[in-house]
């Protein structure tokens, strides 16, 4: 996939990979755990709105970059939406990180039990 998460004692970090670290104007995100309210696992996101982009790339279902959606601003890196979740934030630049990752049940229950213990 074109992210890769890291999870260290403090922080969650999301990194995207190869060209979408320029089509995302991103480098890397990182969240500290008492901002991370959840993950979910969501393909449905394909139907959702995503607002209009600024900056960052969309081209069919490669979307990339920073999305302004019904007043909130949210970062999105997905290749397709079949491994798609999303991680609800607070107090952070972003409400919500929706991102592809090769294993999608494996990371939400990882990202869920680490902001649990937050």
């Amino acid at each position: 996939m074109s992210n890769t998460v890291t999870m260290t004692d403090t922080d969650l970090v999301i990194a995207p990979q190869g060209l979408d670290k320029l089509w995302s104007f991103t480098g890397s995100l990182t969240i500290p755990w008492n901002h991370v309210r959840g993950a979910t696992h969501d393909p449905g996101m394909k139907s959702e709105p995503k607002g209009w982009r600024g900056p960052g790339l969309r081209v069919g279902q490669k979307l990339s970059g920073t999305f302004h959606a019904e007043g909130e601003r949210q970062f999105w890196n997905v290749s397709g939406f079949e491994n798609t979740i999303v991680i609800e934030l607070s107090d952070e630049d972003y409400t919500r990180v929706v991102i592809s990752v090769e294993d999608p049940a494996a990371q939400v229950a990882q990202i869920a039990a680490r902001a649990a213990a937050h």
